[in-house]
């Protein structure tokens, strides 16, 4: 016995979904993505861990951030035609639009995603190259490391279009780009 999908999960054309489409679904859930025009929905139940790492980094990163930077979390970024990630926090330079519902690549310095056990292949494998091809400067993946936090820092090279390793930070996450920060990551995952 199989079940029916309901019709809103049926593409809208033979060539499958794209980015504008999600603007467009409001019976999909909250936390809907496009990856390479295939619609991820994000099913599991979050653990405050995870929701309460977003919410501190936030307003860490949006309390850090010097004029022209602001700090803003799950908001899809349209990449291309057939991909709209949804980082979990990510820094933009455009100006603010309270109608908005994505961010296009250039309008973002830092995209950040903090792992959980549904996400982790993505958020390790497939986000990341995503992101630096398309041309975003920064990228930090962190991780649950026995109930504190790893940041691993990533930093475009321009010259390949690929992120490199710049640190791994447990203790303190101190930087001067893409501004200067110094945020005790203990504080974070208390």
């Amino acid at each position: 016995m199989t079940a029916e999908l309901p019709d809103w999960m049926m593409a809208p054309r033979p060539s499958g979904w794209e980015a504008d489409d999600l603007d467009h679904l409001p019976q999909a859930p909250r936390h809907t993505e496009l990856i390479d025009g295939a619609l991820i929905f994000m099913m599991s139940p979050q653990r405050s861990w995870h929701a309460r790492v977003i919410r501190r980094l936030t307003l860490a990163l949006e309390q850090a951030a010097p004029t022209g930077f602001n700090a803003d979390q799950e908001m899809t970024v349209r990449i291309d035609k057939k991909n709209r990630p949804e980082p979990d926090v990510l820094i933009y330079t455009a100006p603010y639009e309270p109608d908005r519902t994505w961010y296009a690549p250039e309008d973002l310095a830092l995209v950040v995603e903090v792992v959980s056990e549904e996400s982790a292949d993505r958020d390790r494998f497939m986000k990341p190259p995503k992101y630096s091809h398309a041309g975003i400067p920064h990228f930090w993946r962190i991780e649950d490391e026995d109930g504190g936090l790893v940041v691993h820092v990533y930093e475009l090279d321009t010259a390949t279009g690929t992120y490199v390793p710049t640190g791994i930070h447990r203790d303190r996450l101190k930087l001067s780009v893409p501004f200067t920060l110094d945020i005790d990551l203990a504080a974070l995952a208390a």
